[in-house]
């Protein structure tokens, strides 16, 4: 297979902001089909060393010979819309590495943090060739959960002086989370605090615990085995099919939300703007205004259910 140079790879991916809902990925000669990398989604609080962590694990990665590709998810600048590259800085030990591929991409103020162009983006790297790829968010919310439409494996990472823990159920990161790392193992708490999570998990009923592992990447304690857990998941979740299966659901997903993007984007194709103004003028219910100029230009009203509800 020709090897995509990561300059080819950082314009194909600049080129998914200004993709239309109805246009094909941009492709390249002599790519692997989607599917072969596995993808592990880091989330959780500011501060809690997110992007040292993912440092670390590329590491021992790329020990193991594993190339390894990184979506940063950064916020954006509120003066020129980019990405504020912060993660870049702080995984500047991987960026030299040729067997490492670091980009960047701005949440545009999306919610959730997580850029509309990531999901795609992992998709280039993978069919680039990588054997791994990490996606990390920013933050820590409710829509965060949109991490795990993108991943295989999702690892939430906490700190132990942050008092996160009741922020961090509401969130509901506790449903998503495969594995918990606490990092900054060295912070007074830090017995407390795990002792307070696994009392947290134990709570719930799980038809798979999520694990729970202790860091310190600032020296890159814990690592090693935090690595070894993620690869005997991963060996464990193929042997059993759950991952062939949690991928069958975010497929799903993704075309859901595909084809809705592609549906709303032609019916508004189809709308004058004057039948906006007229209903408008009219008063009157919105909801009913709304379902009359649907019924009026949709092509196939059935094909767009769902969407006038909203």
């Amino acid at each position: 297979m020709q090897k995509i140079t990561p300059y080819q790879l950082s314009r194909l991916i600049s080129r998914l902001d200004r993709l239309a809902p109805d246009e094909p990925l941009p492709a390249f000669t002599e790519s692997r089909p989607v599917g072969a990398a596995f993808r592990l989604g880091v989330t959780g609080p500011l501060g809690a060393g997110k992007s040292s962590l993912i440092n670390e694990i590329v590491r021992q990665w790329r020990k193991r010979n594993l190339t390894v590709g990184v979506i940063a998810i950064d916020p954006s600048s509120p003066f020129t819309g980019g990405a504020l590259l912060g993660d870049r800085v702080r995984m500047g030990d991987s960026a030299g590495d040729e067997g490492v591929f670091i980009r960047s991409l701005a949440t545009r103020g999306q919610a959730g943090g997580l850029a509309a162009v990531a999901v795609d983006a992992a998709d280039l790297i993978d069919q680039a060739g990588f054997d791994r790829i990490v996606i990390e968010t920013v933050g820590v919310g409710q829509v965060e959960v949109d991490i795990v439409g993108a991943c295989d494996l999702t690892v939430v990472v906490l700190e132990p002086s942050s008092g996160d823990m009741i922020q961090t159920m509401k969130a509901g990161l506790m449903e998503i989370a495969d594995l918990f790392v606490v990092n900054k193992k060295d912070l007074r708490g830090f017995e407390r605090y795990i002792t307070d999570l696994d009392a947290a998990l134990d709570m719930r009923e799980w038809k798979r615990r999520p694990g729970v592992l202790a860091t310190l990447a600032r020296t890159g304690e814990g690592i090693a085995e935090m690595v070894g857990w993620m690869e005997e998941w991963r060996k464990t979740a193929i042997g059993e099919g759950r991952l062939e299966v949690r991928r069958i659901d975010q497929r799903r997903e993704r075309i859901r939300r595909a084809t809705e993007a592609l549906a709303v984007r032609r019916l508004w194709e189809a709308i004058p703007a004057e039948a906006l103004d007229d209903a408008a003028r009219q008063g009157g219910s919105v909801r009913r205004a709304a379902k009359e100029i649907v019924d009026q230009f949709a092509v196939r009203e059935t094909a767009l259910e769902g969407i006038v509800d909203c």
